[in-house]
């Protein structure tokens, strides 16, 4: 999921699997008062009735999307959904998946194990032939699809990879990798063998998408239709956005790690040297969100111009430290002084109790800020357009990044000091080693606060309604679909606000929160009671 998306919908940090929480949702009401000390039994009864709403109210043939309506009138993924569909992307379907299983470590009840079960077989309904996924599911099939995108899609004016259908797989915002994730956690499991068709189709796919230099398009197969704005399509590109190719090589570590699958030790290797080859040179240093072919940058959205991104500079040099902890070789941290003397160039002045400001995007050839903007109103008489202005810049996508590229010198200064052998020892790719039996809890419990950790687990138990859910107050909302909007633009000011006029499908926050169901509230609230089970509840 793309920074400028956590910004609009919020976001909690899984700390084991790294997904992020979009949801459009705020953090469970907390109850009043002092908080009896809560049993174990206490928590797994409440663990267990909401789940059961979950799975047997809320969830559409074992899937889901990211936020209800308690009626069931509308619902939400990334933009409104059909009541047919479920979502993807995180915290959809696979991060649900991913609950039950670690709730059936935590407990050992097989009722958690079968709601994994019924996830991975909506997954697999909805895989594509080539072995990955779109960003949802249909369970109305393409006609439905079609439509959604016609209109739904077509008038979100700022959500651009959803104005066209392309008809393939993606791999943005971690759709197909978090769904891969999940066929390999519940085929290792028990080892049933009906779930290794589809995860053999996902490997197969991960490896055959990948371009020979080692990096991944954001889309494949690959497709050049849709040209937006005179912009080419900008889906085949090698793509660092979201987290693209950190993802797959993640995936393919873990099959190894699960499978002995030896097949995917060249594919881990090419993953990983791209981030070497497509950096670029003195006296630009950096990486864009995706590069051509040519290993140059190049643009995406609209509003996300060919250029170097600050924040995906800052994120290659982890990543890059990364590798050699998996390797323990030092060609991965030779780069990394260089980019970060360049964040360091291009930082913003200290101002008004704000540091470490970056720009998100450096003008390539000139080293100049570059800031993107709006005009119009909606997808039929807007567009976006950038220049070297820093007022009146996007609300939905930040302007401005903030690094801490000090810290993060500290980190490869200490890095660099340790050894190889060292560095490397606990690495998947020198021995076998187990997969986490947790992906959305901290990895490790020994450190809880548990006088905290009680409390909070006790708001959990007497909040959760009779009916089985969290009340969530909502707090963003979308225009219903009208029609296409207007060809002149309306009456107002939609240069930094999330939406455009009423015809404008996109998300937005709105003043006025309203009572809702929501998949990363108990995704998080599970979390907690979860931690506290494996603390020793």
């Amino acid at each position: 999921m793309s920074h400028n998306r956590r910004q609009l919908l919020g976001s909690a940090a899984f700390a084991a699997a790294a997904f992020a929480m979009p949801a459009l949702a705020a953090a469970a009401p907390k109850a009043s008062g002092t908080q009896k000390a809560v049993s174990r039994k206490d928590i797994e009864r409440t663990m267990k009735t909401a789940t059961r709403y979950m799975v047997e109210e809320v969830s559409t043939n074992g899937g889901y999307v990211w936020s209800y309506l308690p009626d069931g009138s509308r619902r939400w993924g990334e933009l409104e959904a059909y009541p047919s569909m479920i979502w993807v992307q995180p915290p959809g379907t696979p991060t649900m998946g991913h609950v039950f299983l670690d709730a059936y470590h935590a407990t050992g009840d097989e009722y958690y194990y079968q709601a994994a079960e019924k996830v991975a077989d909506a997954l697999i309904w909805g895989q594509l032939p080539t072995g990955g996924w779109n960003y949802f599911i249909d369970f109305d099939g393409e006609a439905s699809t079609r439509k959604w995108y016609d209109t739904i899609g077509k008038n979100a004016w700022r959500m651009e990879e959803f104005q066209h259908y392309w008809g393939n797989a993606t791999f943005d915002d971690l759709g197909t990798s978090e769904a891969a994730q999940l066929l390999l956690r519940i085929y290792v499991e028990k080892r049933d063998p009906k779930y290794r068709p589809a995860l053999d189709k996902v490997i197969n796919f991960i490896l055959e998408s990948q371009y020979p230099i080692g990096g991944w398009p954001q889309r494949y197969p690959l497709k050049y239709e849709f040209s937006h704005h005179g912009n080419p399509d900008y889906t085949s590109y090698i793509a660092f956005n979201d987290d693209v190719t950190a993802e797959n090589v993640k995936f393919l570590i873990m099959c190894y790690q699960a499978l002995g699958e030896t097949r995917v030790l060249d594919a881990i290797t090419r993953g990983m040297s791209v981030y070497i080859v497509t950096q670029q040179g003195a006296p630009q240093p950096g990486w864009g969100l995706q590069h051509s072919l040519d290993l140059k940058p190049a643009g995406a959205r609209t509003y996300e111009p060919p250029s170097l991104a600050t924040h995906t500079t800052y994120d290659n040099c982890k990543q890059l430290m990364n590798f050699y902890r998996l390797t323990g070789d030092s060609k991965y941290l030779n780069g990394i002084p260089a980019a970060l003397d360049w964040l360091d160039s291009v930082r913003l002045p200290d101002a008004d109790g704000k540091k470490n400001r970056h720009p998100t995007f450096i003008e390539i050839g000139t080293n100049k800020a570059i800031y993107v903007h709006r005009r119009g109103s909606n997808v039929v008489n807007g567009e976006y357009y950038w220049d070297y202005e820093p007022t009146y810049t996007l609300g939905h996508y930040s302007g401005f990044r903030v690094l801490d590229v000090a810290r993060l010198r500290r980190e490869y200064e200490a890095l660099k000091a340790t050894p190889p052998a060292e560095a490397s020892k606990n690495s998947p790719l020198k021995g076998k080693t187990p997969l986490p039996r947790y992906f959305t809890t901290a990895a490790e419990t020994s450190d809880l606060n548990m006088s905290k950790a009680h409390d909070d687990a006790g708001k959990l138990v007497s909040s959760l309604k009779k009916e089985g859910y969290w009340p969530t107050d909502l707090t963003a909302t979308s225009n219903p679909y009208i029609g296409d909007g207007p060809k002149e633009p309306a009456a107002g000011d939609f240069r930094t606000t999330r939406v455009g006029d009423p015809s404008d499908t996109s998300p937005y926050v709105t003043d006025k929160a309203f009572a809702g169901i929501s998949t990363g509230t108990y995704i998080e609230n599970m979390q907690t009671l979860i931690g506290v089970l494996r603390a020793g509840a």
